[in-house]
């Protein structure tokens, strides 16, 4: 095949994939709202699905969304790709989950006992996990089969304003993490990070503060 017929097939095949990616985006915003009121997801106005999420709730537990929130769950429409869809799940009765408007995540898994709360324009990077709980009691009798909320360890997240977590890090119970704040790539916070702060590692410390201006005050 010569290169002006390698160009052409080329063209034609990226001209498809484009096609493809809008009917694909299309399809799920149309489609994705449905599946999410169908699980008990609440929102005023549907958010921006780029592939369907895996939502489970238990009962008189709530999820609710805000205005303009981003849920990624396609590895072809996020520049890191994802290892899963994002999760959404609560795992106790009155157990709640809220994440404000503009709020952006890829592949993110979110399971709360009790609550987890996340604000207004935060970027969750690919593959977040935030976790309320420790799922199993830290007691060694009868570790594997004893599922009594009593013996299990929780305690509620809250993630304030215009944070952005880097991809992988996973924020694990009773963490506050201030407005502004970054968390770097892969750390693991087991521990308040005060608001605009930079902080990372395993487990997460912190690293610089961030300028002040008047507009994140």
């Amino acid at each position: 095949m010569s290169i002006e017929n390698l160009m052409s097939a080329k063209l034609i095949f990226n001209f498809g994939l484009k096609v493809r990616n809008a009917l694909l985006t299309k399809w799920w915003r149309f489609s994705g709202p449905i599946l999410l009121k169908l699980h008990g997801v609440d929102f005023k106005k549907s958010p921006i699905l780029y592939g369907y999420p895996i939502v489970s709730m238990s009962a008189m537990s709530s999820i609710i969304l805000g205005e303009g929130v981003v849920l990624c769950s396609d590895a072809r429409f996020t520049a890191l790709g994802v290892a899963r869809p994002v999760i959404l799940r609560t795992l106790r009765p009155h157990a709640r989950i809220a994440i404000g408007a503009d709020t952006g995540m890829s592949g993110v898994v979110i399971c709360a006992a009790v609550s987890i709360e996340i604000g207004k324009d935060c970027l969750l990077g690919a593959d977040v996990q935030i976790y309320d709980n420790d799922f199993h009691k830290l007691a060694p009798d009868n570790r594997r089969h004893d599922d009594n909320p009593a013996s299990i360890g929780s305690a509620p997240v809250i993630i304030e304003d215009n944070v952005f977590i880097g991809a992988g890090s996973k924020i694990l119970k009773g963490v506050i993490i201030g407005r502004n704040s970054v968390i770097g790539a892969g750390s693991v916070v087991s521990k308040d990070i005060p608001a605009n702060s930079i902080a990372a590692g395993n487990p997460a410390k912190f690293i610089a503060e961030l300028p002040i201006t008047p507009g994140n005050a």
